[in-house]
């Protein structure tokens, strides 16, 4: 091997953390161009794992660098939903290996690498009034450097329950509502000011005095978006959801 070639891929390796994925422009930026990530990949020096994606031979690739890497590229990705809720700690039971929910604002499909490594769904969503680059209250997992982005508590749980008489049992979803004891009230109220989903407001609603929740008693549905008077009605295979203004 050539004395700059050596260098660059003695660079590589002392810059790249065991269990990080890499991207053709995060080489580049070492110095390494394409032909040469090739040349590193057929030396074995450099794992393929797919087209403009690299990882160092042999690694075991890490869960929250991945997402961090994937939330580069795919506009509004966070952890979302019932893996937000477990993330911190709100669950009803716990799964050999659960599902990973992913939301992002555009239409996409999990890189096969990833969903390999690591068993996932993505969701197109978009329930909040709010941009892609200024998602309400999503932010780095316990305010941590490098931590990907997931869904506040209060958050996640308007997201499994907007999935109510989708894919999302309303049975689980009001267990997990059950955990709810110590969601914030300003943080929930702020959310559902700018859902977008008269469903969803309703039902979090619903639940909240179902329970007898502290949150609940302290939210006014007078000045959330409740929709119109009438009962919002939805059949599946769990029977008849009906939600009152």
């Amino acid at each position: 091997m050539a004395t700059t070639e050596r260098n660059k891929l003695n660079t590589l390796y002392a810059k790249l953390a065991s269990g990080v994925p890499l991207a053709s422009e995060d080489l580049a930026r070492l110095g390494i161009s394409a032909d040469l990530a090739v040349h590193y990949v057929r030396a074995g020096w450099l794992a393929r794992l797919a087209r403009g994606v690299y990882a160092k031979p042999n690694d075991i690739l890490a869960l929250h660098p991945s997402l961090v890497f994937l939330q580069r590229r795919l506009e509004g990705l966070h952890v979302g939903g019932k893996s937000a809720l477990d993330w911190y700690g709100v669950r009803h039971y716990v799964s050999q290996r659960p599902v990973l929910h992913l939301y992002g604002w555009t239409a996409a499909k999990l890189p096969p690498w990833f969903t390999e490594r690591f068993p996932a769904e993505y969701h197109r969503k978009r329930l909040f009034d709010e941009k892609p680059d200024a998602l309400l209250h999503v932010g780095p997992f316990e305010q941590r450097s490098e931590a990907p982005l997931v869904s506040a508590p209060e958050r996640a749980l308007l997201e499994v329950l907007s999935e109510v008489g989708v894919r999302q049992p309303i049975k689980e979803a009001r267990e997990l509502a059950e955990s709810t004891y110590n969601m914030r009230t300003d943080v929930l109220r702020d959310l559902l000011r700018h859902c977008t989903s008269v469903k969803t407001v309703r039902l979090c609603l619903q639940l909240g005095k179902e329970n007898s929740l502290p949150w609940a008693a302290k939210l006014d549905p007078a000045k959330l978006p409740t929709g119109s008077g009438r009962r919002w009605v939805s059949r599946s295979a769990e029977g008849l959801l009906v939600l009152k203004p």
